[in-house]
């Protein structure tokens, strides 16, 4: 004969409590990531709210009077409200994107996060190619160190330094000289130093800057001077032993909001 168990209360699936886990641990849908970044973007930039505003204001207002004009003002609302959305949308992704760069700034590693994002034909080094730590050699005090890094592309070789003034010039020369000894005056060398200022770019201006230097290289013949660089491992300046490069840069997933 059968017995039955003192208790009454239902037991717990395994394959429930599992499914449960599962969805809690799922990644955040759209409108937590909007709202995450239209609240990092409204810390970083005041004035956020009013430029959505009146983004969307001057699209609806121009539908509703062509609406008006036409004799359909409420045909004419209607696209007027979702274009003035698509408008503030707009200014949202804009400003958000200034309003990262800015928040990165004088960090270290703020120059390859932000070079990271330049598009095709460019071959970046996510590590610096060269680095000098000053007077300070702890590896979790890197503000006081200048580092270089560097991309390839149609304009040629782009190095780009950032951290203190002295330190980034000095690097900025050492570097540029044993890249020209390795790849000659054919291919052009650029410096550009990443600071605050006025002699120096901002990071939100960097892609920018680089995006318009002169394109004189095709993209096999960028690709080509990629592997040479890469290839002369021994003619490329280390980083200071103790320090880990993988520390040195940004978060990339912040950057775009997630």
């Amino acid at each position: 004969m059968a017995t039955s168990s003192g208790s009454d209360e239902p037991k717990k699936s395994r394959f429930r409590r599992g499914r449960g886990e599962a969805g809690a641990s799922k990644a955040p849908g759209r409108s937590s990531q909007f709202k995450q970044v239209f609240e990092t973007t409204r810390a970083n930039d005041p004035a956020l709210i009013p430029w959505m505003v009146g983004a969307f204001a001057l699209v609806f207002l121009v539908f509703l009077a062509i609406g008006f004009g036409f004799g359909h003002p409420i045909y004419f609302g209607i696209l007027g409200l979702l274009f003035g959305l698509l408008a503030a949308m707009v200014v949202l992704a804009r400003r958000a994107n200034t309003a990262i760069y800015k928040s990165i700034s004088g960090q270290p590693g703020a120059s390859a996060a932000a070079m990271s994002s330049l598009r095709r034909g460019w071959f970046v080094e996510q590590e610096p190619v060269g680095a000098d730590m000053g007077r300070s050699r702890q590896v979790k005090d890197l503000s006081s160190a200048a580092m270089v890094y560097r991309a390839v592309g149609k304009p040629g070789v782009v190095l780009v330094a950032e951290g203190p003034k002295g330190g980034a010039t000095r690097l900025l020369a050492q570097e540029s000289k044993r890249t020209t000894r390795v790849l000659g005056p054919e291919v052009p060398v650029h410096t550009i130093r990443v600071g605050t200022d006025d002699e120096a770019v901002p990071v939100e201006r960097l892609t920018k800057d680089m995006q318009k230097l002169p394109k004189v290289l095709t993209d096999d013949e960028s690709g080509k001077v990629t592997k040479r660089l890469r290839a002369l491992g021994g003619l490329k300046p280390g980083v200071p032993a103790g320090v880990d490069p993988n520390k040195a840069r940004v978060n990339r997933a912040a950057m775009r909001g997630r």
